[in-house]
């Protein structure tokens, strides 16, 4: 008879990082408000989605980096 062992969750968690990503829908609202903001002419939706991701991504790290001593030290 097999052994059976449980089994780690670890291996089930995702890393922070991927927590703290933004969604592909806040991408493309922020894309879309950045169209918007831009008068909605069309021909820049790559650069408004690169602009829309990086914008998020860099105010999830700033959240994270405020957020992350008080949870350590808590």
């Amino acid at each position: 008879m097999p052994k059976m062992g449980t089994t780690s969750s670890a291996g089930l968690k995702k890393p922070r990082a991927a927590k703290s990503a933004p969604t592909r829908e806040q991408i493309a609202l922020r894309a879309y408000e950045i169209y918007l903001e831009r008068g909605g002419t069309p021909g820049h939706e790559l650069e408004d989605w690169t602009r829309a991701e990086r914008e998020l991504q860099q105010k999830s790290s700033k959240l994270s980096r405020k957020i992350g001593p008080k949870l350590v030290a808590a």
